[in-house]
């Protein structure tokens, strides 16, 4: 850089002095004034500074050249070591991203793993519980059928011992009235004060022998394989085949009461599994009648609840009451009603243990249990049903 400066200081004195000759010569007499020696002398001195010019040109052209070729040396090498050194930032940069790439991947497998073992143990624990569930719902279902055998094995023991009075007396209470050709010996003897004779018991009355119904079941393959087509991958759509037969041939018409409105909420509300069922609690105040609350509420009669059903608009005894969803409405139904609803949500129940995939039996169960469960909606729809409260 320097030196470039020097050499072009260099080339301006050069100049400047060959401006001086040329102004001396300007400065110079003319020819007319002049001997033939002067003449010559003048062709010498112009001769000299012209080589003069020529040279300085030259050498102040070289050393320009050379200097530039210095200049451009020393900017590619300066060049040359930014280049380096942004090379070795940029490697260090890459460097750098690739560890923080690394972490982030790492970081986004343990996040993944964690969710996934997160959202497996909650699967894991859902299905424990809808196990429990189901399992408590079995137990609960035998026990109450044990209660209702027992119900009617003390029925039937009342009606024996009521049927049996002095004037007129129960035979099968009083085996030893029966006759003398059902009368068998028993080995053994005792002795009495004046005989000794044989003990005569009286035999177990002879079983009656009641007709035995066998019930016969064939499938339908119309709706075998519906149901087989609805069993590949079950969904609660009421439009697909085999549930559009059953809302069109069984709930539909199971659940089509005189309010309408109401009637439609409570389709409604067993479809979404929002509906409640609980025993309507009598009055405790004594022969004190009290006004019937909203949406068919007890009358206040201690022995029974003599009210309307909210989905007849009749008057029966409404044991039980519903509600719909969240909402704090009850609405008191008959024991007709209760039936029809309870039939058509053990059906939805029964279809959401197979679709949560709870219910592990052959297809041909399964379809056997529906077929049950339709028919239990046939009777209750026909207003046939067992009291059992």
């Amino acid at each position: 850089m320097w030196k470039s400066q020097a050499v072009v200081e260099e080339g301006k004195h050069h100049l400047a002095n060959l401006r001086i000759g040329t102004v001396w010569k300007e400065s110079m007499p003319s020819e007319d004034g002049m001997g033939p020696g002067f003449k010559s002398k003048e062709r010498e001195i112009q001769r000299s500074i012209q080589s003069e010019e020529e040279h300085t040109k030259v050498n102040f052209m070289s050393r320009l050249r050379s200097s530039s070729v210095e200049i451009r040396e020393k900017g590619s090498e300066i060049l040359r070591e930014e280049l380096l050194k942004a090379q070795k930032e940029l490697q260090l940069k890459d460097e750098e991203c690739e560890r923080l790439s690394k972490v982030r991947d790492q970081l986004e497998r343990e996040l993944e793993e964690l969710t996934a073992s997160l959202f497996e143990e909650a699967h894991k624990m859902v299905r424990e519980a809808n196990t429990k569930q189901a399992l408590s719902e079995k137990q609960l279902k035998e026990a109450h059928g044990k209660i209702d055998m027992l119900q009617a094995e003390v029925t039937a023991l009342k009606t024996l011992v009521i049927t049996s009075t002095p004037s007129s007396p129960n035979r099968e209470l009083h085996p030893q009235l029966q006759s003398p050709s059902k009368v068998v010996f028993k080995k053994g003897h005792s002795r009495n004060k004046s005989t000794s004779s044989a003990i005569v018991t009286p035999a177990p009355p002879a079983p009656q022998v009641q007709p035995v119904s066998k019930e016969s079941k064939e499938v339908d393959p119309v709706l075998f394989e519906e149901f087989q087509q609805w069993k590949e991958e079950p969904t609660l759509d009421k439009t697909c085949p085999f549930l559009e037969r059953i809302y069109r041939e069984d709930v539909w018409p199971c659940l089509s009461f005189a309010k309408r409105e109401l009637a439609q909420s409570v389709q409604d509300a067993v479809e979404n599994n929002t509906l409640s069922i609980e025993p309507a609690a009598a009055q405790t105040l004594p022969l004190v009648k009290v006004s019937a609350i909203e949406c068919g509420g007890p009358n206040g009669w201690r022995s029974q609840i003599i009210t309307k059903c909210a989905l007849t608009g009749l008057s029966k005894a409404c044991k039980h009451r519903i509600k719909l969803g969240d909402t704090g409405n009850y609405y008191y139904i008959s024991p007709s009603c209760r039936a029809r609803i309870t039939a058509v949500c053990n059906f939805f129940t029964y279809i959401r243990y197979i679709q949560q995939g709870l219910v592990r039996q052959e297809v041909e169960q399964m379809y056997w249990e529906i077929m049950r469960l339709r028919k239990e909606i046939a009777t209750a729809k026909l207003g046939l049903y067992t009291d059992d409260t």
